[in-house]
């Protein structure tokens, strides 16, 4: 898991595909239309699935860069805060949920960054992956809006999104509450 392997290969080529993404999704998200819609679920989905495929290629292959490891968590909140952000224009979703799911993004990796500095490694956790997977899940639903097959995406989205939120909020305090443990040894 050397830093100095060949920044260009496919996980890093994902991670910056994903990033590539993110302004055709604002794009999109600019238009209330159930087609920018549906078109914007589709390029969240894929975005979304390479973030998942990006890791699971670096660490099959064993190519694991420095690039990488700083671009993919940059990417994936990129990626879900343009989202979150762009839903809060069109009316979908409280900006004060927003800004506790971006604010605690923001405090989690600004903990990480101090950890780091300090030698200490605070590994994400099986709460802040639920969290991920409940907001990527709450934003397919909050893009997509509109009743399809007798659902109300919306409904359903911003019911994910809540669980979404309680995780955010639960495993950002698990950082910090780590943090602090290991400081205090």
């Amino acid at each position: 898991m050397d830093g100095s392997k060949d920044i260009w290969n496919l996980p890093n080529s994902l991670t910056i595909f994903r990033i590539a993404l993110i302004p055709v999704l604002v794009f999109l998200l600019q238009s209330p239309s159930e087609v920018y819609g549906i078109m914007s679920v589709l390029v969240f989905s894929v975005a979304s699935i390479t973030d998942w495929l990006d890791g699971y290629i670096a660490r099959k292959r064993g190519i694991v860069t420095t690039l990488g490891k700083f671009l993919d968590p940059v990417a994936d909140k990129l990626l879900i805060a343009s989202a979150l952000i762009m839903l809060v224009s069109l009316g979908r979703v409280p900006a004060w949920m927003v800004v506790v799911i971006i604010g605690r993004e923001i405090a989690v990796t600004g903990l990480r960054s101090i950890a780091s500095s300090e030698g200490i490694v605070i590994e994400a956790s099986d709460l802040g992956k639920g969290k991920t997977i409940f907001q990527i899940s709450a934003l397919i639903g909050l893009l997509l809006h509109h009743d399809y097959f007798h659902i109300d995406f919306h409904v359903a989205g911003m019911a994910t999104l809540w669980v979404a939120l309680i995780l955010t909020a639960w495993s950002g305090f698990d950082y910090f509450y780590k943090f602090i443990k290991v400081i205090l040894r």
